[in-house]
């Protein structure tokens, strides 16, 4: 069975409308689109299986408006979402046709790409997998070298929707505008504060549960728990290390700063 076959059988169908459950009845047939919010108001909510695959539909459809939002869908934008498909999904020909399928309704659909990710960030709890998301559209963003400015308006916009903290702009940006590894100074160092949602002023305690935090919201069990699919861990193995980096560097930083200051 596929991962949208099992999702809908495990309990996705019982999910309310909006344009996550447009974007299934599209897929499966207006019927079951229109029969999501009934099934809804019965309270029901979504198990793994059905949080799976509202994760990988919700992120497809936001992909496709990602993608034209500065008008067109480059070749790199497809390349890199082709190579995601193939190399971290893992997807079989059926599954990889679904995917595709909803990417192409979601290009031309009625919705937003703030009204997939306002209803995802109400399904799906856990920030790390919202975080997910972000990342990718950071990358289908930058795919083709450079950050058009309608794609930079949506990256800054968006965070609220999902119910990120603001400051991720910064640290993604970060990442992907200027390569990894920033230099420990100035508005660098501010961005490894911005990766672990704390400001330069907390104290190291406070900095020790702030990463602590962080890293528990990535730890592959967790994630696991709530729907992520299991080839997607690498994933958030790259957020864990952007994690660990941020925190190593803020330490490192603090400690020069001692040494200088009992100099």
């Amino acid at each position: 069975m596929s991962w949208l076959g099992a999702g809908i059988g495990a309990g996705i169908g019982m999910m309310f409308g909006g344009p996550i459950g447009a974007a299934l009845g599209a897929w499966v047939g207006g019927s079951f689109g229109s029969g999501l919010k009934k099934l809804s108001e019965a309270g029901i909510t979504l198990n793994r299986d059905g949080a799976q695959a509202v994760f990988i539909v919700a992120l497809f459809s936001m992909l496709a408006k990602m993608a034209k939002a500065d008008g067109q869908v480059s070749k790199a934008e497809v390349q890199l979402i082709d190579d995601f498909i193939n190399n971290n999904l893992r997807l079989n020909a059926e599954d990889r046709q679904q995917a595709i399928k909803i990417f192409q309704n979601a290009k031309t659909d009625q919705y937003s790409i703030y009204d997939y990710a306002r209803q995802y960030s109400q399904l799906i709890r856990n920030q790390a997998m919202r975080e997910m998301v972000y990342r990718l559209l950071f990358a289908v963003a930058f795919a083709d070298g450079e950050l058009h400015p309608a794609e930079e308006q949506i990256l800054r916009k968006i965070p609220e929707e999902l119910g990120l903290h603001a400051s991720i702009f910064t640290a993604m940006f970060n990442e992907f505008g200027h390569g990894r590894g920033p230099a420990a100074s100035g508005d660098s160092l501010k961005a490894h504060y911005d990766v672990l949602e704390c400001s330069p002023d907390v104290s190291d305690r406070e900095l020790k549960l702030a990463y602590r935090r962080k890293a528990a919201e990535f730890h592959p069990d967790k994630i696991a728990s709530k729907g992520l699919p299991e080839e997607f861990m690498r994933h958030a193995e790259d957020q864990m290390k952007s994690v660990t980096v941020a925190y190593d560097t803020i330490v490192a930083a603090r400690k020069r700063q001692a040494e200088i200051n009992q100099a």
